[in-house]
């Protein structure tokens, strides 16, 4: 899944090559992408793209136009990406069971086609007059990566917090933009179980999590600065130190990277590193091993 950092490439890939210039169509190929029909989505026609912004994991591209101001929103979900084609196919594409979901023309012939991959269909597409209009975005947490988002901010979202830590960081209505991988990653760098419930962190543990929250996904964002799209998944890959690595040793200790399971994901992490030396249990017996 695109994460902050995959997302914030995105976004500056797309302000070089959007921006001042003018959308001649959008074309939905499947059936699911679009989730707003007021505006239509005809009305972006002959709009000129002013901006290209990030709310946690969806791309705003703000549009003037006939028809006013709109934002015209993306959410790549799970198996979702974009692919920036110059020139752009000739010809209007046609639906079938190919990954091509939505693809966007510019009046200067290039553009960029949205793509998902399996048969879970997630991807999302929003036209709207206000990005606050988007259920997914009024419920944003703050941007870890945000100026103001310091220390103080952090400890303060995660007091009273109930759920185990993993959770916590995975909850855009908390902290914007952290998914499955790199949520793995900042706990791996904090020295922290994922198990380890979000009320239990004392004020130097909380300090510990919020520098590597920042750490992790900056450095993430910095590794991604200026690659092409397509090369983008593979960056984050090998730049995931325990993340999708079961069974490689450990990078900081050598101890062999372990998993637990969920029914429809998985964690990564390691016993020396994050839980004294102890393996987890499968989540769905919610205890650590004794």
């Amino acid at each position: 899944m695109p994460e902050l950092p995959e997302v914030e490439a995105l976004r500056v890939l797309l302000d070089a090559h959007l921006v001042g210039k003018e959308i001649a169509r959008v074309l939905p190929v499947a059936i699911s992408v679009l989730k707003t029909y007021d505006p239509p989505l005809d009305a972006v026609e002959g709009a000129e793209v002013t901006a290209v912004a990030r709310h946690g994991k969806f791309l705003d591209l703000t549009t003037t136009g006939p028809a006013g101001g709109l934002h015209l929103l993306i959410h790549l979900a799970r198996a979702g990406w974009l692919r920036w084609q110059d020139p752009l196919p000739s010809g209007p594409p046609r639906p079938g069971k190919g990954p091509l979901a939505l693809r966007t023309a510019l009046t200067g012939g290039d553009g960029f086609d949205l793509t998902e991959a399996g048969t879970t269909k997630r991807l999302a597409v929003h036209l709207v007059r206000d990005p606050q209009d988007v259920p997914g975005v009024a419920r944003l947490g703050p941007d870890p990566l945000a100026d103001d988002f310091g220390p103080d901010a952090f400890a303060a979202l995660l007091a009273g917090e109930r759920r185990r830590i993993k959770g916590a960081l995975r909850d855009q209505s908390l902290i914007a933009g952290v998914g499955n991988a790199y949520s793995d990653e900042i706990l791996h760098a904090a020295k922290m179980s994922p198990f380890k419930p979000a009320r239990n962190l004392t004020p130097e543990e909380t300090t510990a999590l919020y520098t590597a929250l920042r750490t992790t996904l900056r450095e993430a964002v910095e590794r991604s600065h200026g690659l092409a799209a397509g090369r983008l998944k593979a960056e984050k890959k090998s730049g995931l130190r325990v993340h999708g690595r079961t069974g490689e040793p450990c990078p900081v200790c050598g101890d062999t990277i372990r998993e637990v399971s969920f029914s429809d994901s998985s964690l990564q992490y390691c016993p020396t590193c994050q839980t004294g030396g102890r393996p987890l249990a499968d989540r769905r017996l919610s205890k650590l091993l004794k």
